[in-house]
C-alpha cells in the first residue's frame, strides 16, 4: 500500500504542477500555448493519475476505482 500511496502522491504533484503551468500561460496571455499544453501534456498527466486510481490494491480488501 505504501508504494501505491507514493505513486498517487507523485502523480498528483505532477498534475498540480501541470495545472500551475496552464494557469501561468493563461495569466501571461499565451492562450494558444495553454490550449496546446492542455491538449497534450496535461491530458497525459491526468491519464497517468487515472491509471493509478484504477488500480485495485489487494491489501485489506481495499478497492479503488476510477472516476
Amino acid at each position: 500500500m505504501a508504494k501505491y500511496k507514493r505513486q498517487m502522491n507523485v502523480a498528483m504533484e505532477r498534475l498540480d504542477q501541470g495545472l500551475a503551468r496552464v494557469h501561468s500561460l493563461v495569466k501571461r496571455g499565451k492562450n494558444a500555448d495553454a490550449i496546446h499544453y492542455m491538449d497534450n501534456n496535461l491530458k497525459e498527466l491526468y491519464g497517468e493519475l487515472q491509471n493509478i486510481i484504477n488500480v485495485e490494491p489487494d491489501t485489506d480488501n481495499v478497492r479503488v476505482r476510477g472516476i
